[in-house]
């Protein structure tokens, strides 16, 4: 028998081996065998063979504690195709016989190496968390410093409306109360001499009503007779003459207020003219420039260079290149209309296109109410009835806002960076005859 095993160990492999004990088991009864030392250490032998012609040997082996639990074999392969360890036993059997088994060091050092790939990718994702977060805080913080800035601003503007209004408030209460005064003091002096002159009267009654009964003597009846008779007239203050309805403060306080205001307003609506030298033929200006309508003929105006001669459009005689501005525009009763700003140096030739690119930042209504992007036309509102529309122009940030100049909603906002100087545009469509776009103006 050890001969046989001896030979065996010179050809045979370790899992050779392994079927060569369990085809052996096969035939004797196992009960009759004792552990063999020598296929012992022959098996131990071939672990060591096998790992020097294959793959370096780690420096501390990497093993299984638990034994299997079929065999009471050490657990040194693991099978890949149902993520265990095995045995050597289990390799060769059915369950395992077709299945993509390998070493547990090869296994945990393949593991390791994901592992570091993992752990590289695991640093990444997490480098980017800190990206973000901090960009997130960083955004944040932004987000309330301005808040804190446009809280500032707003209780700044609002308190200097409220300010002026106060100080207003008083004027016109001190002004009421001193013409309160002035009158009321005319009222006095002129009860004061109504009483003097009651007393007299009373004095002079009681004198005829004594000398009518005849108890007073000749002399002193001459002499109640004169006073009574000839008595100056009566030059008490008629108190119907007097400003009791306060009429210079019976007038439209609150639009006076608002005119007043208007001029401590940082923005304020602004009077804008149309300039007709930019006006298409088509296009008729009138009420002072104020005005524009399409016509019925064309005018024969020379072809200016800033002259538009396929877009029904003209631009106002205003051009801004800093600060805030805000106008209105009354669209009432009209169904088609363009407003908006262009650059100093946009296409007024030809076709136009409405495009940001091209110099035209517009909000037009048409079938609903929309605004021209780059891309197209942007759907604001399926229906519009409000009468006029605000424009609000702030060059220095790059924002041009138009609002519902009777509710102050703000129906779309452009969000851009102006490069050259821009001006009001105005176009009432064509084919529309009689209607009309004017310009509001409130002082």
């Amino acid at each position: 028998m050890p001969d046989v095993i001896g030979t065996v160990g010179l050809v045979a492999t370790r899992s050779q081996v392994c079927v060569f004990f369990i085809l052996f088991s096969q035939v004797f009864n196992k009960r009759s065998f004792t552990k063999n030392y020598l296929v012992q250490n022959l098996v131990a032998k071939l672990d060591d063979l096998e790992c020097l012609g294959s793959c370096p040997a780690p420096s501390k082996p990497v093993k299984v504690d638990e034994k299997c639990d079929q065999h009471g074999e050490e657990l040194k392969l693991y099978c890949q195709t149902d993520k265990r360890p095995i045995c050597v036993v289990c390799r060769e059997s059915r369950a395992h016989r077709h299945h993509e088994v390998a070493p547990v060091p090869e296994v945990v050092s393949d593991m390791k190496m994901e592992l570091k790939l993992r752990l590289m990718e695991l640093n990444w994702q997490k480098s980017q968390c800190v990206k973000v977060k901090l960009a997130d805080e960083r955004t944040r913080n932004e987000a309330r410093i301005k808040k804190k800035r446009l809280k500032e601003r707003i209780e700044a503007d609002v308190g200097a409306l409220v300010q002026f209004l106060l100080n207003e408030k008083d004027s016109v209460l001190e002004s009421l109360e001193a013409e309160e005064v002035a009158t009321t003091a005319v009222i006095e002096e002129n009860l004061k001499i109504v009483d003097r002159e009651a007393a007299a009267v009373d004095k002079d009654i009681a004198d005829v009503h004594s000398h009518i009964s005849g108890k007073t003597s000749f002399e002193s009846l001459v002499e109640t007779y004169n006073n009574v008779i000839h008595c100056r007239p009566f030059l008490a203050v008629d108190t119907a003459n007097c400003p009791t309805e306060y009429t210079d403060f019976s007038g439209p306080i609150q639009l006076i207020m608002w005119k007043k205001m208007m001029h401590v307003l940082h923005t304020m609506p602004q009077n804008l003219t149309l300039d007709p030298d930019t006006a298409h033929p088509y296009l008729i200006i009138s009420d002072f420039d104020t005005i524009v309508e399409e016509g019925h003929v064309r005018t024969q105006e020379p072809d200016l260079p800033a002259r538009f001669n396929r877009f029904c459009c003209v631009l106002a005689t205003a051009q801004y290149a800093s600060g805030q501005h805000y106008w209105e525009v009354d669209v009432k009763d009209k169904g088609v209309w363009y407003l908006g700003v262009t650059t100093e140096s946009s296409n007024r030739k030809g076709f136009i296109s409405l495009t940001p690119s091209a110099g035209y930042w517009s909000l037009s209504l048409q079938d609903r109410l929309y605004a021209n992007g780059e891309d197209g036309r942007i759907p604001v509102a399926d229906y519009w009835n409000s009468p006029r529309v605000g424009v609000y122009l702030d060059y220095d940030n790059g924002r041009l806002s138009f609002y519902d100049a009777v509710t102050m909603k703000r129906l779309f906002m452009f969000d851009t960076c102006f490069e050259e100087p821009v001006c009001p545009f105005f176009s009432p469509g064509k084919n529309d005859p009689g209607s009309r776009l004017q310009i509001c103006h409130y002082y």
